[in-house]
């Protein structure tokens, strides 16, 4: 969606963030709107996972301003902030790793489980009904993914790339209203990329996610990004259209370098 069209799914404003000494955010403001792909972009340590923490709740500013569907929720902690619709993954795998890639992503199906420990506890009660389900959410994920064949492999096993891919599904299974992906290709092949981009897409297009992304693959971000976000020393130094950010003079220096005179 353009920008300044309707109202914002997510805003933060003029947001600081600092460690000691170390002032990781400088006054950062965005608004991101429903159904659009908004990526964080900038050289290492710029602050583009300092600003998901701060809209996960993992981080709270001093000072700015987060709002979440026109409401407040600055200083939510995380696990409130999870239950209002925003799910994120990280840029190390933080998987169950002795647990199956099915469990994993019934993991990621806790928020929304309302039947209590003796409700789960009775066979044919209403916690049985309840993680059937929440399993049928989970098994669409897994066929959204296509994974079926690891489903029931330990993720700890599973090779790099796949363990990405059970990452992204547990945040799905969350059926997020945005979510956040913080490098979700780092480490990733070739074709491994072109498989998470192309996921990241259809998640947008077909389940109507909301996304966010920090990504350093300047060709995947300039081609999947409706608008991006670029930060250097935790201050914002552009915004907009990929075309618009590919031709600035100022990212060019900054980051793009020779990707910005393609």
């Amino acid at each position: 969606m353009p920008d300044g069209v309707g109202r914002p799914l997510l805003k933060v404003n003029n947001v600081y963030v600092s460690f000691g000494a170390l002032q990781a955010l400088l006054g950062v403001s965005l608004e991101i709107y429903p159904g659009e792909i908004f990526a964080i972009i900038g050289p290492n340590g710029a602050g583009k996972t300092t600003l998901i923490n701060v809209i996960s709740g993992v981080y709270h500013p001093s000072p700015g301003e987060v709002f979440f569907e026109g409401k407040e929720r600055t200083f939510m902690p995380p696990h409130h902030v999870a239950a209002l619709g925003i799910a994120r993954t990280f840029q190390n795998v933080a998987l169950f790793k002795g647990m199956t890639t099915l469990d994993n992503l019934m993991v990621g199906r806790h928020l929304q489980m309302r039947s209590g420990l003796f409700a789960s506890g009775v066979y044919w009660g209403w916690g049985q009904k309840e993680e059937i389900a929440h399993r049928k959410v989970v098994e669409d994920v897994i066929d959204f993914l296509e994974i079926e064949a690891i489903r029931k492999a330990p993720a700890g096993m599973l090779p790099y790339g796949l363990q990405k891919r059970v990452e992204l599904g547990r945040a799905l299974a969350a059926e997020p209203k945005l979510l956040l992906l913080d490098e979700p290709m780092a480490g990733m092949n070739l074709e491994e990329k072109e498989d998470i981009a192309r996921f990241i897409l259809d998640a947008n297009e077909e389940r109507g996610t909301t996304i966010c992304l920090i990504e350093h693959d300047m060709g995947v971000v300039m081609d999947i990004s409706d608008r991006i976000l670029v930060l250097d020393y935790g201050r914002k130094i552009a915004e907009g259209a990929p075309e618009e950010i590919r031709s600035n003079p100022e990212v060019i220096k900054a980051y793009l370098g020779a990707h910005g005179k393609k």
